[in-house]
């Protein structure tokens, strides 16, 4: 039990465990311990029972130490950046703090086994390590719980292979990408002076690494690639790796307008574009560049959602296919909170995209921000640490060793399926844009930089010098180029329009964009009574060898009734709307916080099977040649999951998405995404996407912050037909307005703010024959009315109308009409007017909801009510949507309920409002106590 004794505080027992099951099956251990086992039993043979056995089998034990070590810590004592002096960090990597001593050095060790060299002398085995470790990459990955992971890293990067090797083509062919790229800003910087491009210039080795990528992945099978990056270096991987024609890029600087039908445009450093390249052995192979704001590493969920949909739709799920990109500035994937919750999504079944290679372009600053200002953490890709994914830190100016880093991270991603980080530390050579002076906050850095010769240069000495190619040619190549620029320039300057080319216009090529004419009145979307009631039976009869939980049997003989009584509710409604899409063809994707369950336990779309964690879900049961069902509930994150739904409706135009708020408010955590994508991407990108967010709304006293889903903010958002915002109260225009998402020839994002209480109220019913018959009502009119003798209508959205109703209902009031206006945006203007010509003796027009005067619809639509003088009914103007206290809640609405049906004072005793009543033929302001009836 002593023989490992020299390992000090180690485990003995589970040590000699571990040596018997070695004995017994050398390759049931782990692969470092048997290479440490085939030590020790080296070292019983040669120094049998000795003290010097004992002796050398303590330093043998040291050495692995100090492997261990670099594997650890030699991250930490790399040449990897071009332009600072490292900080230092204690305790090194000298033999000393090891145990071990300088004559130590010539002796031979079996450890050198360990590293895949051999029996080798101490000398040996630190030099192998330090050029694995320590020179111009830097590898952190021992953090990772997979041994074979670990395993395979260390035989990559320490077998024989760990020294970059290229060959004089491989070279010249790096050569020419750097040419590109530093040329490429050159030429700009001359020819554009002063103008904004965000400049690659200082990290110009990304684009030989993003060929390396695409030539590399294309070996491996991979067919696509979806790149989401900020502004910095754009423009020159459009040009350089996209192959957009220089010619356009140009216009872009010197436009005058645009030759489509694009309202307002973007800066060239936000726009997308796709196009399909040759590699260099002739593969064909598409990129896509997404379309991004400033607000940086937005465009990160959204790449992963596109990669998603295309993987599933295009792809048939081969994850070996497709690739996200991702490039990060280094402040930014270090604060951004988007990241971790995108990261957090990457080995979800319903998110995760097969590995994502993530490249930071490190120029150790931010805005004027230090790096050593900008986190806490030692680097700026520790987040990847979250994840257990490998971190590659690389000298920017060392083409080759990063060209080589990329290789490895190209066949781990195919190999193991989950992200890889590559942080790139290299500098930006002026400002944070062109004409930012950096020398104001960082005078000694761009000192430094000033004197910098560009990575180009820097390798074409190492070429002129190795004999690879003269200066002559390097010379003559980089003044081709040139000369290719300034042709493309004159094209350029012959057209001062600016093309902008439909994003994923392949998948788009059947959808245009819309026009007003064509919300005036809403697509036939019923569907055949019979089908609805089998696809209902789908739903309510599950195989009989599932147990269910008794309440959800319950549930579910209560929706069969409902279809034998053809009465239905709000959720029966809803799936019922999802399974005749998927039944006709149509693909849906629902995602959101509890949204298999529902977050008010109203949906069941999926069910737990008793005793067990596994479910059924009937949608994916409703027909052999139906199209894909799929509900997820999403991690806790809203930014992050609404970006990747943004994303992946934009690859399935065909297909109903949605994302579910878990309160309605809570979308506030993704207003970039709505701001940035969902209201605007039309008009900056001419991007068409099909997006529906369903938003809990209702105030119900359960205080300020699950009332409202703030109708106002997506209102004040919309214009230009640009999206539309749908309150809708019944089940069966719940129904139609899913179905009309899809069965249109163009696609924009749809806004229903969703029910709470609704969903089990009894009123909040309808039947089947409104779901078979008919299509979405933008604005349903009274039919409990006497025409003549209405004098006052009440305009409404929303919940408030049942509050309404009920009070009506009580006074039998036919002399108010309750229209409920069920689309906000696009304006139902005809059927508004419609509405107004039809009551003529209306005394009193009122707008009446339940949300604050400064929030809700009013402020939207009170000039929309054209030839009317209309007034609001509303709680108070307040900063908070709601009160805290339940009995206030009740007062506030009973409030506004009862305003609507004050009885009037004069002698007409008309059960309208006093504030404008009729005496005799004149009309008078008449102010008064109100008396209630």
């Amino acid at each position: 039990m002593d023989k490992f004794s020299y390992i000090g505080n180690s485990d003995i027992n589970s040590i000699d465990k571990l040596y018997e099951q070695y004995k017994s099956n050398p390759t049931s251990v782990d692969i470092q311990w048997q290479k440490f086992f085939e030590g020790f039993e080296f070292a019983q043979k040669t120094f049998p029972a000795s003290t010097k056995g004992s002796e050398w089998m303590d330093k043998e034990f040291k050495v692995i130490n100090l492997i261990e070590g670099y594997r650890k810590r030699g991250h930490l004592f790399t040449k990897t950046n071009p332009v600072r002096t490292r900080r230092a960090y204690t305790p090194t990597l000298a033999i000393e703090n090891y145990g071990l001593e300088p004559s130590d050095l010539e002796k031979t060790f079996q450890a050198g086994k360990n590293i895949g060299i051999g029996p080798a002398q101490l000398k040996d085995i630190v030099s192998h390590l330090e050029t694995t470790y320590c020179q111009s990459i830097g590898a952190e990955y021992m953090f990772i719980r997979n041994p074979e992971i670990i395993s395979w890293l260390q035989t990559k990067m320490e077998g024989s292979k760990n020294i970059p090797v290229f060959t004089t083509e491989q070279r010249k062919h790096i050569y020419n990408h750097l040419k590109q790229a530093v040329g490429f800003e050159n030429f700009i910087h001359r020819k554009f002076v002063g103008q904004k491009r965000f400049s690659l210039e200082g990290a110009e080795t990304l684009i030989p690494a993003m060929d390396a990528i695409i030539e590399k992945g294309s070996k491996l099978g991979i067919e696509e690639f979806i790149i989401g990056m900020a502004h910095r270096g754009r423009l020159n991987i459009l040009a350089n790796i996209i192959k957009k024609p220089e010619e356009k890029l140009f216009s872009e600087f010197m436009g005058e307008e645009y030759d489509e039908n694009i309202a307002l445009g973007d800066v060239k450093y936000h726009m997308g574009y796709e196009n399909t390249i040759k590699t260099d052995e002739g593969k064909a192979v598409n990129l896509k560049l997404v379309p991004n704001p400033s607000h940086l590493e937005t465009v990160g969920p959204i790449a992963q959602g596109i990669a998603k949909a295309l993987i599933w739709e295009k792809y048939e799920h081969d994850y070996n296919k497709l690739i996200p990109i991702i490039i990060h500035g280094d402040a930014a994937i270090a604060s951004q909170g988007v990241v971790y919750e995108t990261l957090q999504m990457s080995q979800l079944n319903g998110y995760r995209t097969g590995g994502t290679v993530h490249l930071v372009i490190n120029n150790q600053v931010g805005f004027t921000t230090n790096y050593l200002e900008a986190r806490s953490s030692t680097y700026c890709t520790d987040i990847a640490k979250v994840t257990k994914s490998p971190i590659f830190h690389v000298n920017g100016d060392d083409v080759e060793a990063l060209i080589y880093n990329i290789e490895l991270a190209m066949e781990y991603r195919q190999t193991f399926h989950t992200d890889i980080f590559i942080d790139i530390l290299c500098y930006r050579k002026y400002g944070h844009n062109e004409g930012d002076e950096p020398r104001f906050t960082q005078p000694l850095l761009y000192d430094i930089i000033s004197k910098h010769p560009n990575p180009r240069d820097i390798y074409a000495k190492y070429l002129i010098e190795n004999n690879i190619s003269t200066k002559e040619e390097l010379k003559e190549l980089d003044q081709e180029y040139n000369k290719k620029l300034e042709l493309k320039l004159e094209i350029a300057q012959k057209n001062k329009k600016v093309s902008i080319k439909q994003f994923l216009g392949e998948e788009w090529k059947n959808f245009r964009h819309p026009k007003n004419e064509d919300f005036e009145e809403s697509p036939k979307t019923g569907v055949d009574k019979k089908l609805l009631k089998a696809i209902a039976h789908k739903l309510n009869h599950l195989p009989k060898d599932i147990k269910i939980f008794n309440k959800v049997e319950k549930l579910l003989d209560d929706r069969n009734n409902m279809i034998k009584e053809e009465k239905l509710d709000w959720a029966m409604a809803e799936l019922l709307a999802y399974g005749t899409l998927v039944a006709e063809g149509h693909p849906v994707r629902l995602s959101g916080q509890d949204s298999e369950r529902g977050t008010f336990s109203h949906r069941h779309a999926t069910v737990t099977i008793e005793d067990s964690i596994n479910k059924y879900i009937p949608l994916k049961n409703i027909s052999e040649d139906q199209a894909p069902f799929h509900v997820f509930n999403s991690p806790l994150s809203e930014y992050g999951v609404m970006g990747f739904e943004y994303g992946f409706a934009l690859a399935v135009p065909n297909g109903l998405t949605i994302w579910e708020a878990q309160f309605g408010d809570f979308h506030n955590v993704a207003q970039v995404i709505i701001d940035q994508y969902l209201s605007s991407a039309e008009d900056k990108w001419g991007l068409m996407n099909g997006l529906t967010l369903l938003l809990p709304h209702g105030f119900e006293g359960q205080g300020p912050e699950h009332s409202s889903a703030r109708i106002e903010r997506f209102l004040t958002l919309s214009a230009n037909n640009n999206m539309q915002v749908v309150n809708a109260t019944t089940p069966a225009n719940f129904f139609h307005v899913l179905r009309r998402q899809v069965h249109r020839d163009f696609a924009i994002p749809l806004i229903i703010f969703t029910p709470k209480s609704l969903l089990r109220h009894p009123k909040c019913i309808s039947p089947l024959d409104d779901l078979a018959n008919g299509s979405f009502r933008e604005v349903i009119d009274d039919e409990n009315v006497e025409i003549k003798e209405v004098r006052s209508v009440v305009f409404c959205s929303g919940k408030i109308y049942y509050d309404l109703l009920e009070k009506k209902e009580e006074f039998n009031a036919k002399d108010i009409a309750l229209v409920r206006v069920e689309q906000l945006h696009p304006w139902p203007e005809k059927q508004i007017q419609q509405i107004i010509k039809k009551y003529p003796n209306t005394l009193r027009w009122l707008w009446v909801q339940e949300e604050p005067e400064n929030m809700g619809a009013w402020n939207f639509v009170r000039d929309k009510f054209k030839g009317i003088d209309i007034k609001p009914l509303a709680r108070l103007a307040s900063g908070s949507p709601a009160v805290g206290l339940h009995k206030l809640h009740v007062l506030g609405q009973q409030e506004i309920i009862n305003k609507v049906f004050r009885k009037c004072t004069c002698e007409l005793k008309k059960v309208y409002c006093g504030l404008q009543c009729e005496v005799g033929s004149k009309r008078e302001e008449i102010n008064r106590e109100h008396t209630y009836l």
